[in-house]
């Protein structure tokens, strides 16, 4: 059975050709027969039909052989380089229509960051570049209290920033008043520096000079997103400043939120939430607390509105009034 020709292109030569082509200027010539496993032979011209026997094939001088393979290979490099210039001047009034776009693709209005450390690199170098300011809204955390490592690593990113002139806001639970980690980082922090804590805040929000944010991306923060968008990112600073004036002073100079009738502000966002029908999971983790402590808080608002049942406590809630009054 004959074999099949290799397949390759048809200014290559493959190993049976090779083998053949030798045997060839070995002897001198082959029968036109032999080289059916290697047309590469014939059709590159390493071997041609003798003039008194076209059944017999003749080997090509091996010089003139590569001359010519290196000629049509120079060919072919000059025609794909003609193509080249073509395309060249094809796209060239494309390129300057397309110059605007091609700029914003370095800075993409938005873009998702995949990991809390790429996140992180991300905002670090956000603030590098910063000059003025950085807004924060922190939601309880629980890993930073078991990771003095990121503690001291963000004091340290926070201090440099402040040594340049900036500033920082931040916005916190109210449960970060009794955070160890809270006090340590602030005490720690020289500058223009300010914390304020809410009952409640929004998931976390980083804005830096107000021309960047980053948000979450998923719900356990293992994607963010990143904010260019100038609208958006207003947006952002808006409902930054309207919590920011709601809160209550944390640091550098500590105001305890006031207690109304027996009721402290704590108990009241709890009776908020019960009246809006929140588990006591729901509750723990709107205001950043385990659900121990949550439940330990439901305990002693029902003592002060001496309710003795769930249901109870709801109706006491609403015929108290402790929700009309602001604190």
């Amino acid at each position: 059975m004959t074999a099949e020709p290799h397949p390759h292109g048809t200014e290559e030569l493959c190993e049976a050709g090779l083998t053949l082509y030798s045997r060839a200027l070995r002897e001198g010539h082959l029968d036109s027969a032999a080289v059916t496993t290697a047309p590469c032979l014939i059709d590159n011209g390493l071997l041609h039909p003798a003039i008194d026997d076209l059944d017999r094939l003749e080997p090509t001088a091996p010089t003139v052989a590569l001359q010519r393979l290196l000629r049509a290979s120079e060919d072919r490099i000059a025609r794909e380089r003609r193509r080249g210039e073509r395309l060249a001047d094809a796209f060239e009034p494309l390129m300057r229509l397309g110059t605007r776009a091609a700029a914003s693709e370095d800075t993409p209005a938005l873009r998702i960051l995949s990991g809390k450390e790429r996140t992180g690199q991300a905002i670090e170098e956000a603030m590098a570049e910063a000059r003025h300011e950085l807004l924060a809204i922190q939601p309880h955390d629980s890993k930073v209290t078991k990771r003095p490592d990121i503690l001291e690593g963000a004091i340290l990113r926070d201090q440099a920033f402040l040594d340049r002139g900036a500033r920082i806001r931040a916005l916190y639970q109210h449960t970060a008043r009794h955070a160890a980690y809270s006090r340590a980082r602030y005490e720690q922090l020289t500058g223009d520096v300010e914390a304020r804590t809410l009952d409640a805040v929004t998931e976390r929000l980083i804005i830096v000079d107000r021309t960047v944010a980053f948000i979450p991306a998923s719900a356990d923060r293992s994607l963010a997103l990143e904010v260019r968008h100038p609208a958006l990112v207003a947006y952002f600073v808006n409902t930054f400043d309207r919590f920011w004036h709601l809160a209550t002073p944390m640091h550098p100079q500590a105001v305890q939120p006031p207690t109304l009738n027996g009721i402290t502000p704590r108990q009241r966002a709890i009776a908020a939430l019960l009246i809006e029908g929140h588990t006591d999971a729901d509750i723990a983790e709107r205001l950043g607390m385990n659900v121990r402590t949550a439940r330990v808080h439901i305990a002693k608002l029902a003592a002060t509105l001496g309710s003795e049942s769930r249901a109870q406590l709801g109706y006491l809630i609403g015929q108290s009034g402790i929700l009309d009054s602001e604190g």
